[in-house]
């Protein structure tokens, strides 16, 4: 069963994305640049669901698809779903081994059960507080029993941080908002989605960090958890 939200905000992700595309995938960092902590998550991510064999990898709101070509080079049969048709174009052209197709993670055209893992990363603070059980239920249905989650992305220490840029990658116009919650408040809704969290990484602020960035390993029980 999947989710028939509401589609002014996707609506504005998608369009604001669409807008920037051009310039994006020049300004995000391939993985490999990123500091230590940043790379090992991926790293363990990818070593977990390839050495269990569970199935396929569905890096969900993919960008230009940096990330996903990243999966695939750690041995992943790894695809790529974003929101923005501007943004999978460039990724088509620049990475044309794993697949990238258009689509929203709040109501995936897969079919239950069918996921390995899902690589959520730096692609959920566009969705609104509300709306994250629904997109965690999303994960939940489309993961194989066992299968690992790993959402990573922006945290806050407020309970909710709104941010409207009016200036987004390469100074385009956007009308996006993000959303901050604290780690333990994404944990929780994890939780209630029927994810055990398996672990986690929070990267405080600190000399040169401008925010708090939280990661997370969670997996689908084997076994339906009792309500």
């Amino acid at each position: 069963m999947t989710h028939n939200p509401s589609p002014t905000y996707l609506t504005a992700i998608r369009d604001s994305y669409d807008t920037v595309a051009a310039d994006y995938a020049q300004l995000v960092p391939d993985p490999a640049e990123l500091d230590p902590l940043s790379r090992a998550m991926p790293a363990a991510f990818a070593e977990t669901v390839r050495a269990a064999g569970l199935g396929p990898v569905g890096d969900l709101g993919c960008g230009p698809g940096k990330v996903t070509a990243h999966l695939a080079g750690l041995g992943v049969n790894a695809f790529g779903v974003d929101l923005s048709p501007k943004m999978i174009e460039p990724a088509r052209r620049a990475h044309p081994e794993p697949a990238f197709t258009v689509g929203s993670m709040t109501a995936l055209p897969i079919r239950d059960g069918a996921l390995g893992g899902i690589l959520a990363y730096y692609s959920t603070h566009h969705t609104p507080p509300e709306q994250l059980p629904a997109v965690y239920a999303e994960f939940h249905r489309t993961l194989t029993p066992g299968g690992l989650l790993m959402p990573a992305g922006h945290a806050g220490i407020d309970e909710h941080v709104h941010l409207r840029p009016t200036q987004g990658h390469g100074g385009h116009p956007v009308t996006y908002e993000s959303h901050c919650l604290p780690p333990q408040r994404i944990a929780e809704l994890l939780s209630r989605a029927g994810l055990l969290i398996t672990a986690r990484l929070i990267q405080e602020r600190a000399d040169g960090v401008e925010r708090t960035y939280a990661t997370f390993l969670a997996r689908k029980p084997e076994r339906a958890l009792a309500s």
